[in-house]
């Protein structure tokens, strides 16, 4: 096989990368994604078992942007974007041996034992506190400056550890939380910017977008499988291994070599994007400087344990809720409990309940070290006490899965990364250093970046 011409090759074929595809064929240009699996997807993947539908990678997205809904849109008669069930508005949080519900109203905040006295009055102030002005602080310092300690310990921390699965104290606010960030910045309060920004976004045209949890009926994988099927499988490279780029500043063409099941592979291109976690960077792009590759890959990656517990029966009990989750402080095993069956049809037998138990992240990396009986044997453990399951009721269904590279940590090295990459592009005419290493780490961001990158390359 001679040398494959394409006007972008796109390295990674997770959702970035196949957004990206979608977006550059609407523009009439030839891609190729390249992908070392033997599908695509990345991260996300679906399975079903006993009447369980899980996922062994992201359970759910947050808030459909107008690109997210868009997307979906392009994929109609392919799979279909679900929002979840009213119960998801509810959040627990796990105090002193019991779930306790997250307030979200007046007379829960003032009722609720999560918040200490102090921090309740406290809150009362916040509109009228002095807004930040270290660019680099931290969530965790942040929060306590504003709201006090105890809404650190049983809000945010916790929050954290679902979309994270990190330490407020290292992750920087602009950079994890740039929206909680730009509500001080720009109106000097979370509460006062969050009223002011609701009363303008009244005043604004009708937006495609919708808050709110989502997922893709039918499980997740559903959409990066409609997004292969519109993109072509002729596009698509897979199994690939040894990828390596090579710019050719003659031509300004990019030469990228791979191989398949021990054939070699040549491919040419005007563009080329990396949607790839920074760790494997320095493999696909060896033309790099070893300090300038050194700024990119000093990223920290939250490893995670996912397990499905599945029961068939649910014994009395009930989930009304999107889950549970676990503030660092309490000492548990565990970052948090989802209830997926709670929020989306068809994800367990009609008598039965899905749940998502994860564990792990910054503060506990050594728990992917633990071999699948320890962890069953937690898990087991959790299902009695915490879901209050009784004894004589095991779990019908357990499925282990572990993610080394899980959630990329915006931690102080970030804004280095951010102007590395960018010198980069601007260095090597036709590169673009995508993927979770910028823009935000949820799937929302994955395909807003894909829609970026469609209109950037031309």
């Amino acid at each position: 096989m001679g040398t494959i011409e394409r006007d972008v090759i796109i390295i990674g074929g997770g959702l970035t990368g196949l957004t990206t595809a979608l977006q550059l064929k609407k523009k009439g240009l030839t891609v190729a994604i390249l992908e070392k699996s033997d599908r695509t997807g990345g991260q996300i993947a679906t399975h079903s078992e006993q009447g369980f539908l899980f996922e062994s990678g992201p359970n759910t997205g947050s808030g459909a942007s107008e690109e997210v809904m868009e997307l979906y849109q392009s994929l109609t008669g392919k799979c279909e974007i679900e929002f979840a069930a009213k119960e998801a508005e509810n959040r627990w949080i796990w105090k002193k041996g019991k779930f306790h519900p997250l307030p979200s109203g007046l007379i829960g905040g003032v009722t609720t034992p999560l918040f200490t006295l102090s921090d309740k009055l406290r809150i009362l102030g916040e509109p009228f506190r002095r807004k930040g002005s270290d660019p680099d602080e931290t969530v965790a310092a942040m929060t306590v400056r504003r709201l006090g300690r105890s809404f650190l310990d049983y809000a945010v921390d916790p929050f954290l550890s679902g979309v994270y699965a990190g330490d407020p104290e290292t992750l920087i606010t602009r950079h994890a939380l740039p929206k909680l960030y730009n509500l001080e910045q720009q109106y000097g309060s979370f509460i006062g910017g969050s009223i002011q920004k609701a009363r303008e976004a009244m005043k604004q045209p009708a937006s495609k977008a919708r808050k709110g949890i989502f997922s893709t009926r039918g499980g997740m994988e559903q959409l990066p499988r409609a997004m292969s099927t519109a993109i072509g499988g002729d596009h698509i490279f897979l199994s690939l291994t040894n990828v390596s780029v090579v710019p050719d500043r003659e031509t300004g063409h990019w030469n990228t070599t791979a191989t398949q099941q021990g054939r070699q592979l040549s491919f040419r291109s005007r563009h080329l994007v990396t949607a790839t976690g920074a760790h494997q960077l320095p493999e696909v792009l060896p033309f790099i400087d070893t300090a300038e590759m050194e700024q990119l890959t000093r990223l920290n990656y939250a490893p995670v344990i996912q397990v499905a517990v599945g029961v068939k029966e649910l014994a009395g009990l009930r989930f009304d809720a999107f889950g549970g989750l676990i503030p660092s402080r309490e000492k548990e095993d565990f970052l948090g409990i989802l209830f997926p069956s709670a929020c989306f049809s068809g994800r367990s037998p009609e008598k039965g309940m899905l749940f998502s138990f994860f564990m792990g992240g910054m503060r506990n990396s050594s728990y992917l070290d633990l071999s699948d009986r320890e962890i069953e044997e937690r898990v087991v453990r959790s299902f009695h006490r915490q879901l209050r399951f009784p004894d004589s009721k095991e779990p019908d269904l357990i499925r282990i899965f572990r993610h080394r590279y899980a959630i990329p940590q915006y931690e102080r090295s970030s804004e280095e990364r951010f102007r590395t990459v960018t010198k980069l592009e601007k260095q090597y005419s036709g590169l673009h250093i995508a993927g979770n290493l910028r823009d935000g780490i949820g799937m929302g961001h994955r395909i807003i970046q894909g829609f970026r990158l469609g209109e950037e390359i031309q």
